[in-house]
């Protein structure tokens, strides 16, 4: 536990992902307030040396809003290309507010089947070295336009988790609209308590994860602990903190206890 504590503290690789209804409004609009701070903290561990990956959700309910539709739509074609429309918009907020703070920010469109052990594998992984090289900050997102997978089953969690493995990160950060993993879905349930430290996933750990998630994102808790499965695979562990207060990601790093963080054990690497 001391281990992971100190490498949390001094890592040099980390990316943090940020779902939808953190980013956004209840209406579906963009939370300016929280992409600033998400920004202004991303941009001040860059400068500190560290290399820093953004994987944002999104891109769907920032395009609904942009063409002024009531609801998010049912259908695959009409998800794409809302995606399409709102990744432009969510690239332009990043990028200009990263610019502010002297970074430089660039887009990484990718799908989860990346991590095949070829030659896109070895590509993607080039790509991201390069743009450390850079001193860039990629914003990555799913490339919903070809790829349905995210749309139907899941929110970035996996990605994010994949996109660790690509890096060889120190840690991966989820900023989620719940402070953590708790014993039972605290919605509905006021004995249910947030757990600290996770030591591996058990059958109770995915037990207490339940089902739920938000009206504006496709992902849950139970996208989450499939995202530790595969960061503990890769001996990388992983935090669920709250992305009401970005700050929390400067208490992660200093060591605080907040949030949920995921502990691998050696049982557990694979590689």
């Amino acid at each position: 536990m001391t281990e992971t504590r100190g490498r949390i503290q001094s890592a040099e690789t980390i990316v943090v992902k940020v779902g939808t209804s953190t980013i956004t409004y209840p209406n579906g609009k963009l939370n300016l307030t929280i992409a600033e701070k998400l920004t202004r903290i991303l941009s001040d561990l860059k400068n500190q040396g560290r290399n820093v990956i953004l994987v944002t959700s999104g891109a769907i309910e920032v395009g609904r809003v942009k063409m002024g539709l009531q609801r998010r739509p049912d259908n695959i074609p009409e998800k794409q290309a809302l995606a399409a429309i709102g990744q432009v918009n969510l690239m332009y907020l990043y990028s200009k507010l990263l610019g502010e703070y002297g970074q430089v920010a660039s887009q990484v469109l990718l799908t989860k089947d990346v991590l095949d052990g070829g030659i896109r594998e070895q590509n993607a992984v080039n790509t991201f070295q390069t743009l450390f090289q850079y001193n860039s900050i990629p914003i990555v997102n799913e490339n919903d336009t070809i790829s349905t997978e995210q749309i139907q089953f899941g929110d970035n969690d996996t990605l994010s988790a994949i996109v660790s493995v690509l890096v060889k990160a120190d840690l991966l950060i989820l900023l989620s609209d719940i402070d953590g993993l708790y014993t039972k879905d605290p919605n509905g349930n006021t004995d249910a308590e947030l757990i600290h430290v996770v030591h591996g996933i058990t059958e109770e750990i995915i037990m207490a994860s339940g089902s739920s998630h938000s009206a504006q994102g496709t992902g849950g808790m139970k996208t989450k602990i499939a995202a530790a499965q595969i960061c503990h695979r890769y001996g990388i562990p992983m935090v669920i903190a709250n992305g009401d207060n970005p700050h929390n990601i400067n208490r992660v790093l200093a060591g605080d206890e907040v949030g949920t963080l995921f502990v691998p054990r050696k049982e557990d690497v694979m590689v």
